[in-house]
């Protein structure tokens, strides 16, 4: 059983957690184990698995990248600890901002700032549709593997957001 049928929802790149809350609660407490202490033990060891799965997939939709990297190894084009060769144009200018990272006291952090959130929009803008109106069986294999390229950029750029946001 996948994420998405736990929560009777379509695949998807891009849930919105905010419209599965309530379905969330519900299925917390049709799995609960507690509300199963009478049960079997084949019952019980359902539930308490259940429950897991669900606690899993509830992180899982909160967080968009999670979500994405998620659907990607569902359709096996992803696998963790995975060594993704990014082209080496936007490897040149992720090098770039972490040599300014290096040495910040002569450094524009607003500058980089800006320079971050414009690769960002920019790696973004081609799957954006993809990601927000994925369709099961419509999108192909060669759109995912966009997706991919960008989930795998994107961390970079995080990565880069996170050293930059513990220098400020």
């Amino acid at each position: 059983m996948t994420y998405f049928e736990l929560f009777g929802i379509p695949v998807q790149l891009k849930v919105i957690p905010a419209s599965l809350s309530a379905r969330f609660f519900a299925l917390s407490r049709e799995f609960h184990p507690d509300f199963h202490a009478q049960a079997d033990d084949t019952t019980r060891e359902e539930m308490l698995e259940k429950s897991a799965m669900l606690n899993k997939a509830w992180k899982t939709f909160q967080s968009p990248d999670e979500t994405i990297k998620y659907v990607l190894q569902l359709k096996g084009l992803l696998e963790e600890e995975e060594k993704y060769q990014l082209p080496p144009d936007f490897l040149m200018e992720v090098m770039d901002m972490n040599e300014v990272l290096m040495e910040p006291e002569e450094a524009d952090m607003t500058a980089l700032e800006k320079k971050i959130d414009s690769l960002q929009m920019e790696i973004y803008e081609p799957v954006q549709k993809m990601v927000e109106h994925y369709q099961e069986g419509i999108t192909s294999e060669k759109e995912l593997l966009q997706v991919k390229e960008y989930y795998y950029k994107k961390k970079y750029l995080d990565r880069i957001r996170r050293q930059l946001a513990g220098m400020q």
